[in-house]
């Protein structure tokens, strides 16, 4: 059985490793893969890095697609992955998360014949100004094989008509990931530049357009941040995107801006902190398995188990209330976590199994 697996941006990297490591490690597998890097993240720093970090083999193709638009990059995913089905036929394709690359397969490869799994599949924010939701959403329309992290998730698409039998709840590839490497962690060099101390730090990761694209906007958010951080460095590697914004403000001191990192790399900085502040959704799965406090700067989430179970508070946009829970943080006043079922380590087993019986 060949297994397209679809990559095209950093999370999708990290969600896709450990089942490579699962397919490389089973002797007995019916599983064959190639692996398909779209492009969409095209710079060392948010891709080629972690081919080596996370011990990802060199792609079958590269898409080689670029950054544009995302009807221009959604279009030139599919035509270049339509010649490829059609040059070299693939019999399932896997694809991960929520992302352009995913969207894209998914309808290639299903008006090709192809089959589709979902890795991640039923998560929701119900928030339709989010380009994601509305990735998943389409691709759960059309998959044949549902990948769920949690029973959530599982619930959402029965409520969308999915049938259970198409359904399998696996646990969270992006946690095994995590599991796998957390004793491998890399002191990155602004530990030493900046004289860091376990829990003497924030770490600071934002890059949604309704948070960073309006200066006035991402300035008041910065300003809240660093007011609530009570003298705490607010460590920030900085997002492509956000670089331009961020050069034309002015920002507090105790604000460390930094190139971004490597997997490997940032980890280490949020298993150390003293908390996180984000506006990512897979961040907030990370630090709930690292028991790191964690203050989501969104109106919604579609991981609700992080807030619900584990270590994310869901803090909205407003300044004063995201200042207050960055405050509250930064004192030491937060929740104990717990660690949402099946986030084990064994989510790409699971998936492997699943896959072996198909095949």
């Amino acid at each position: 059985m060949i297994v397209d697996l679809i990559a095209g941006t950093r999370p999708n990297f990290v969600k896709i490793a450990s089942l490579i490591r699962a397919i490389e490690q089973r002797t007995d597998s019916l599983v064959a893969y190639r692996l398909i890097h779209t492009g969409q993240h095209y710079d060392n720093a948010m891709s080629g890095s972690f081919f080596n970090q996370l011990e990802i083999p060199a792609p079958y193709i590269n898409l080689d697609t670029g950054s544009g638009s995302q009807a221009v990059q959604t279009a030139a995913i599919m035509t270049r992955y339509e010649a490829h089905l059609e040059e070299s036929p693939a019999d399932l394709c896997l694809v991960v998360g929520d992302v352009n690359s995913t969207m894209a397969c998914a309808i290639t490869a299903r008006k090709l014949g192809v089959h589709v799994a979902h890795v991640e599949a039923g998560i929701r924010s119900r928030d339709w100004s989010m380009p994601e939701e509305i990735n998943r959403v389409v691709t759960d329309s059309i998959s044949n094989w549902y990948y769920t992290t949690t029973e959530d998730a599982g619930e959402n698409l029965r409520k969308e008509g999915v049938a259970d039998s198409s359904i399998v709840f696996v646990g969270n590839t992006m946690i095994d990931t995590l599991l796998h490497f957390k004793d491998r962690f890399v002191e990155p060099a602004i530990w030493q530049d900046q004289k860091l101390c376990e829990g003497e730090y924030l770490v600071l990761t934002m890059h949604r357009p309704s948070n960073v694209d309006k200066g006035d906007q991402f300035h008041t958010l910065l300003q809240a941040i660093t007011a609530g951080a009570e003298g705490l460095p607010v460590i920030f590697p900085v997002h492509p995107r956000t670089q331009q914004v961020l050069s034309t403000l002015d920002c507090a001191n105790n604000l460390v801006v930094t190139q971004a990192l490597s997997y490997l790399e940032f980890n280490y900085l949020v298993k150390h902190a003293k908390g996180v502040v984000t506006d990512s959704g897979g961040i907030t799965e990370e630090t709930t398995v690292l028991g790191v406090p964690c203050v989501t700067i969104r109106d919604n989430t579609e991981r609700p188990e992080t807030v619900r179970l584990g270590t994310n508070v869901l803090a909205g946009t407003d300044p004063e209330k995201v200042e207050s829970h960055v405050r509250n943080m930064s004192v030491g006043t937060w929740k104990q976590g717990t660690v949402p079922d099946r986030w084990d380590g064994l989510a790409a087993t699971r998936i492997l199994d699943h896959l072996t019986t198909l095949a």
